[in-house]
């Protein structure tokens, strides 16, 4: 199936189709339903879910969409991405921590 090419806040974006690997937001807290014992500055946003999981439906960028996670678990939200990748690191290079682990291997391996 053929998709449209769209753009979405300035960016290049495909819309889904039915099947296709997506991520959903949801609000799950607005900062009103907020426990009061977090604090203030958490108080004052909403709990976001990101979640990410096959499309049941065709949708949008920013449309709602309701997905089946790989746990087969069924969520609605609103699309923010299809095919999204993993963005995560472990930060920066620091390093202290070439220092560190020049200590443990000699206290490890008797300075050999």
């Amino acid at each position: 199936m053929k998709r449209d090419i769209r753009s979405y806040r300035g960016v290049i974006v495909l819309d889904a189709n039915k099947g296709d690997w997506v991520q959903i937001r949801d609000v799950v807290l607005t900062p009103e339903e907020r426990a009061p014992q977090v604090p203030d500055d958490t108080k004052k946003t909403p709990l976001i879910l990101w979640v990410k999981g096959h499309a049941l439906c065709p949708a949008n960028i920013g449309d709602s969409v309701e997905i089946e996670t790989v746990t087969s678990r069924k969520v609605k939200g609103v699309l923010t991405a299809v095919n999204p990748s993993y963005t995560h690191s472990y930060g920066d290079y620091v390093p202290a921590l070439d220092r560190v682990r020049d200590q443990v291997k000699k206290l490890l391996f008797c300075g050999e």
